[in-house]
Order: C-alpha cells, then structure tokens, then sequence
C-alpha cells in the first residue's frame, strides 16, 4: 500500500469522532490559517488543522489528503478558492477575504476571523 493510500485511510479515522473537520488555508500557513484553526476549534469545537496553499511558502502543504480529511475549508483570501479547487470540489469553501497583514494569534485578527466566519454562517 502506498504512502498516499495510508494517509487517505488515516484521514477517514473513526476515533475522530462526528465533530465537523475544518482545514483553514492561507498563503504559508504559518500566521492567518494557525490563528484560524485555533479561533474555530475554541470556538465551535470544530477539529482544525492549518495549511497553506502557496508551496514555495508553506511550511505544511495543501495536499489532496488535507481536502479528503476536511468537511469544510477555509481560505483567509477569495484567490485561494481556485488553489483549494486543484484538489477537488463539492465541499464547502469559505473566504473570509482577511490580508496578509496581521501576526499569529493577533487580537485584530482573531476578531476579523470570527467576524467574518460569523457573518458566513449567518447567511448560510
């Protein structure tokens, strides 16, 4: 079995339980999509993991195992949708159109995420 197959069986781990999986994805996944994955979890509970889309950047890659193990997808920025889309579509894709201008865990930008997330699920 290969490596990819592993790791696509391991995403679908039946210890991790029915609470909803959110992959949060900015450019390197070191300050925006972190921030993100923490603010979701404390928030909602949700099972969070951080990536990013740019890979010359990305300390952790989006690969295809992150988007099969994810229920939804968060992107800080609107062209991420289309980095997200090389590695499939129909699962929910969430802008929550935030700069890359903010450091990790920064007050302003844990309220711009809740913000913004708030503001999506209000309307949908």
């Amino acid at each position: 079995m290969s490596v990819t197959m592993n790791k696509l069986a391991n995403c679908k781990n039946i210890y991790q339980g029915a609470t909803k999986k959110v992959l949060c994805i900015c450019s390197a996944g070191l300050l925006r999509s972190p921030t993100a994955a923490k603010v979701l979890a404390e928030k909602y509970g949700y099972n969070t993991r951080a990536a990013g889309i740019t890979t010359e950047y990305a300390l952790i890659d989006m690969t295809s195992v992150l988007y099969e193990w994810a229920d939804e997808i968060v992107v800080m920025e609107e062209y991420m949708i289309s980095g997200v889309a090389l590695f499939g579509t129909g699962k929910p894709v969430i802008s929550l159109n935030i700069s890359d201008s903010f450091r990790w865990n920064d007050p302003a930008l844990v309220k711009e995420i809740e913000r913004s997330y708030e503001e999506w699920m209000q309307q949908h």
